[in-house]
């Protein structure tokens, strides 16, 4: 049965402004005030699991990043850089005030100067425009996609872009896109390629992973780790996800519990390669833990049961 991801996300904030603008400023000075980390608590791990790729097939992996808005994944992987470092370049008074077009130019600059010390090349799959305009416009992208593929096929000229691909990952998306999207990318890769999948533990993977077996690929989750996503917004969003996750038989104590959106690293592929290489064997991991974190939503116990504290 196709899980309902529509009913799962109404415990989620809505954050779409953000990726409608022609540059991520206000991306970060959103995301960034929630503590967001995923690109980078997740970027040790993708290079690990694409270093194990190139070594197997002795070439340059073209990674397809699902979800990409402005390139972030490929920008952290890519360049000597974090989120945190760049939020903080962008909240700089002299960067808010130049004009989109400027700061465009001056980003195909910036990421221009630094070495590119990348395990891959990216291309990019996104519904905004401007964020795939902004991604490819400074050259973090060498190509992108505009398409909603859940409720759209995927056009020749773009299913001409992804047919190369080696790589397919996302650190956020899943929940948003469901197996409908992946079935076109596969349709269109001539390759089985590797999927990598930060997914939050309040959407479940079963319906994907088995579309995913249907095409020969088996999929591996990561156990006793787990990657933080960002803080929750609001005790509603707190209190939402937590019940979502109960719905569900998920144990959020010591995860969610603690005021953090937690995901799970999932790897899809062919059989042959991961008995060659278990996921295990390949990956090693820092979660997230020890990073100072903003005031976080919380339960405390009382005589009166559970109750919501904002911890600083």
């Amino acid at each position: 049965m196709r899980t309902d991801f529509s009913r799962i996300n109404r415990a989620k904030a809505v954050f779409d402004d953000i990726y409608a603008l022609d540059d991520p400023r206000a991306y970060f000075s959103v995301l960034g005030d929630l503590d967001y980390m995923i690109p980078d608590v997740a970027e040790p791990v993708v290079r690990q699991i694409l270093a194990a790729k190139a070594s197997a097939t002795s070439v340059k992996p073209l990674v397809l990043d699902v979800g990409c808005s402005y390139g972030i994944n490929a920008a952290v992987h890519r360049f000597p850089l974090t989120f945190g470092g760049l939020r903080h370049r962008y909240a700089r008074r002299e960067m808010r005030a130049i004009s989109s077009e400027t700061l465009v130019r001056l980003d195909r600059y910036f990421y221009a100067a630094w070495p590119d010390v990348g395990l891959a090349r990216f291309i990019g799959l996104d519904v905004s425009a401007p964020a795939i305009s902004y991604a490819t416009g400074v050259s973090l992208l060498e190509q992108g996609i505009v398409a909603d593929l859940e409720k759209e096929p995927l056009s020749t000229e773009s299913a001409r872009i992804i047919r190369s691909t080696d790589v397919v990952m996302s650190t956020g998306c899943i929940g948003y896109v469901t197996e409908k999207t992946f079935s076109k990318i596969l349709d269109a890769t001539e390759k089985s390629p590797w999927i990598i999948s930060f997914v939050l533990r309040m959407f479940p993977f079963d319906s994907l992973a088995a579309t995913f077996a249907k095409r020969g690929l088996v999929t591996e989750r990561l156990t006793g780790a787990t990657f933080i996503q960002r803080r929750f917004r609001d005790a509603e969003e707190f209190e939402s996800t937590l019940a979502a996750l109960a719905a569900l038989g998920v144990d959020a104590t010591g995860l969610e519990s603690e005021g953090l959106f937690h995901a799970d690293l999932i790897l899809s592929r062919p059989e042959s390669d991961a008995r060659a290489a278990p996921l295990e064997d390949i990956v090693t991991v820092a979660s997230g833990r020890g990073r100072p974190i903003g005031p976080r939503y919380v339960h405390v116990g009382g005589n009166g049961g559970l109750q919501i504290a904002l911890e600083p």
